[in-house]
Order: C-alpha cells, then sequence, then structure tokens
C-alpha cells in the first residue's frame, strides 16, 4: 500500500518567517459554485481564491457533466448538495443517478431524502433505503415548506437552503431537534447576505424569499481555516518559529477559525491578524493546562487537530458534540482511538465525546499510521514526526479531498518526506 515517510529536522528551516498560502474554503467554494449555477444568470460571477481540493474539482465536474449517472467518489458534501440541486434543476422526468465511493455508499442520507419527497421531489433509493445511489427524477416542486431533522448533519439543512431561495413564494426551513454544526448553517446563510438574498432565522424556523439572479460580479474566498488549523498544531510543538497563512480574516465565516481562539487560551499560541494574512508565534514560558475540555458541537472537523495536540503536549483532554464524527469519511472516534494507542495515548469514547485518560510510554523506533481514507487522520497525525524519529502514513494522496499541497508545505517548515509505492 502507498505510504509517505515523515521526518522533521529544525536545520530544514531556511529562516524562521514563514509564508504558505493556503487555497479557499472548500465549504465556501460548494456551496458558491451552486448559488452561481443556479443565480448567475449572465454567468458574470467570477469566484476568486477558489479551493484546489478534489471535493471541490467533483462539484464542478458533476455541476458540468450531462451523463445520467454522476459518481461524486467520497465528496459528502457534494453529494448532499447536489440532492437538492437536482429536484429543482433537472427537467420534467428527466432522470439522474447519483453515486459514490464505497464509503459514500455508507453515508446516511435519509434525513435529507425524506424530507425532500415530503416536498414533493421524485426521488428513489436504488439499493439500499437511507443511502447512495439514488435516482432524481425532475418534477415541479409546488409546496413551499420542508421539515427537517437537524441533529444529524448541517449539510442536509444547507443543501435545501441553497436551493430556497429558487421557490416562487417564501420558503420556510422547519429545523427539528437541537442543531448540529450550526456554523455551516451561519456559513451558508452570511454568504446569502452578501449577495442580498433577504432571510429570517428565529428559533428554529428559516423564512428565505423568492430570488430570480445576483448581480454580484466577484467574490474572494477566504482561505480555508481546517487546513490553517494544522499549522496551529505544528507550531504549538516548536519554539522561535512565526509562521504566516495567507488570505486569513479575523471577521471570519468560517466556524472553524475558533482555532486560533482555542490555541492561545490553551496552547499559548497569538495569531496577528493583518490585512489579508494571519501571523502565527508561540508564547514563551506558556504555562499549559493539566486538563481542558472543550465543546465542538457546531466546529467538531477541528477534533482531530486538537486531541493530537493535547496528545503531543500529553495534556489531558475531553471533547465533546462530536456525534456528526461518525458519519464522516470513517468513523473517526474510533480511529482516533485505535491510532492513537499506537504512540501510548489512551483514549474514551462514546457516541458524542473523546477523552484522554492516560498516556503510556512507547519504544517505537517508527510508527505506522491508518488513516482509513481519511484526509483529516492523515494531516492531523502528521506532527507526530516532531517528537518521533520516523512516522509512516498510509494512503498519503487522501490529503487531495480538501489541501492537496499539504506535503509540500510541510517543507517550509522543517519536514522531509519519502512517498513509498509499495
Amino acid at each position: 500500500m502507498k505510504s509517505i515517510i515523515l521526518k522533521y529536522n529544525k536545520n530544514n528551516i531556511i529562516n524562521n518567517n514563514i509564508k504558505i498560502n493556503i487555497s479557499g474554503s472548500k465549504s465556501e467554494s460548494n456551496r458558491l459554485l451552486i448559488i452561481k449555477k443556479l443565480f448567475d444568470k449572465s454567468n458574470n460571477l467570477k469566484l476568486i481564491n477558489l479551493s484546489n481540493s478534489r471535493d471541490t474539482n467533483i462539484m464542478i465536474d458533476s455541476l458540468n457533466n450531462k451523463n445520467k449517472i454522476l459518481n461524486i467518489k467520497d465528496a459528502g458534501t457534494v453529494m448532499r448538495f447536489l440532492i437538492s440541486y437536482f429536484i429543482i434543476k433537472n427537467k420534467k422526468k428527466k432522470k439522474i443517478i447519483l453515486t459514490g465511493s464505497s464509503r459514500m455508499k455508507k453515508r446516511p442520507i435519509y434525513d435529507l431524502v425524506e424530507s425532500l419527497k415530503k416536498l414533493g421531489a421524485n426521488i428513489i433509493y436504488k439499493k439500499k433505503i437511507g443511502f447512495p445511489p439514488i435516482e432524481i427524477i425532475g418534477k415541479k416542486i409546488k409546496k413551499n415548506k420542508i421539515y427537517i431533522n437537524s441533529n444529524i448533519s448541517s449539510q442536509f439543512i444547507t443543501s435545501i437552503l441553497l436551493i430556497s431561495p429558487k421557490f416562487k413564494n417564501e420558503f420556510k426551513i422547519f429545523l427539528n431537534n437541537n442543531i448540529t454544526s450550526l456554523s455551516y448553517i451561519k456559513m451558508t446563510l452570511k454568504i446569502f447576505k452578501k449577495f442580498n438574498f433577504k432571510f429570517k432565522f428565529k428559533n428554529n424556523l428559516i423564512t428565505i424569499k423568492h430570488k430570480k439572479y445576483i448581480k454580484k460580479k466577484k467574490y474572494y474566498i477566504e482561505s480555508d481555516w481546517s487546513s490553517a488549523s494544522y499549522f496551529y498544531s505544528i507550531i504549538s510543538l516548536l519554539n522561535n518559529i512565526k509562521l504566516t497563512l495567507i488570505s486569513f480574516k479575523k471577521k471570519s465565516l468560517q466556524g472553524d477559525n475558533i482555532i486560533y481562539k482555542i490555541y492561545k487560551k490553551y496552547f499559548g499560541i497569538n495569531t496577528k491578524f493583518k490585512k489579508n494574512k494571519i501571523i502565527i508565534k508561540k508564547k514563551k514560558k506558556f504555562i499549559y493546562p493539566n486538563f481542558l475540555k472543550i465543546n465542538l458541537k457546531s466546529t467538531p472537523d477541528i477534533a482531530q487537530t486538537i486531541i493530537l495536540t493535547c496528545s503531543q503536549l500529553k495534556i489531558k483532554c475531553l471533547l465533546t458534540g462530536l456525534k456528526t464524527l461518525n458519519i464522516k469519511e470513517t468513523n473517526r472516534l474510533k480511529a482516533l482511538n485505535n491510532e492513537l494507542k499506537k504512540i501510548g495515548t489512551i483514549t474514551k469514547i462514546n457516541n458524542n465525546s473523546i477523552e484522554i485518560i492516560n498516556f503510556k510510554k512507547k519504544k517505537n523506533k517508527k510508527i505506522f499510521i491508518k488513516t482509513y481514507k481519511d484526509h483529516r487522520m492523515a494531516m492531523s497525525f502528521s506532527i507526530l514526526a516532531i517528537k518521533n524519529k520516523k512516522i509512516i502514513i498510509e494512503n498519503p494522496d487522501t490529503i487531495n479531498k480538501s489541501y492537496p499541497n499539504f506535503w509540500k508545505d510541510l517543507k517550509k517548515i522543517g519536514f522531509n518526506y519519502k512517498i513509498n509505492n509499495n
């Protein structure tokens, strides 16, 4: 199996003032591509700093593809957004099938599909009920309100939100239960605001006014805070390194920008915002907590980064609000529990949390980390190379899903790597 061998040597750093340019947010990019396709009638809208991730490339290809069968591969966001997109974009009686990888066929879409069917959509499960592949048959939808379970995935809600201004009458989305990953729903609404979409969000009801088209000519996409999180983790383990990350803002649409506050409070990392960039550096003589507890319900994608930082700094912690990690590219809580054992970090997991409860000494000369085909497993575990002689991470190409330049950018900060194709 293909793997990457990682080593770290501080002498590889030419100077202590390092600059890294991360591409645009995958989450913002995918939302904007749907909006452009639905509302940019004159095709004048230019999306600047679009994500170079595999997921965003799959979204672009899917929106421009005229085939009857679309293979979304492992792009969960793309699958969920396109389900709603095609119920209104498909011509009457036109059929399209959405399918994907073996993992995608295990990722649930039941609550989204069933809500859309009650709205009037014609969607058929091709194999297992509640999971891809599905067939969508074009049909005119006249209803203007929908009920959706909001404690499964914020992507279900965003999927519906993105098409809601196309409905001629005022459209209402009723959210049942507590809302998970709220920051991602707010991101969508903040993007709406930039395009002058009219909406209200009060209690568990979102009301959206009809919109024919948009006039905005340019939209600059902020770089990806989820990707930036790995460098916060790296800097927390290094001294006297100043790192500049390009195209980031203090007032961000992305909920994951909470990472700069978390790393200041618990790990002593200062963030200086300067025009369109951030400069991060570790405080001297910072006193680490013995234990930390963080609820990541709104930002679960940074959980792996934080737990690995705690592991390397020997800080016990409890991270909660992680229910959605069970249905990601892999079951991330189980994957973390398995791989952290290899470095002597003992964790306890349940359906909603992970806790570091103990540390044991390990004398491994080399450590082999499984990624479970999850890009965030590969990137979060890369920091192990700083304190360990040799780290081997399987399936290094999995990073292409969100951050294709990650291994190359690590070289700028002192990492060496070698790809093993055996």
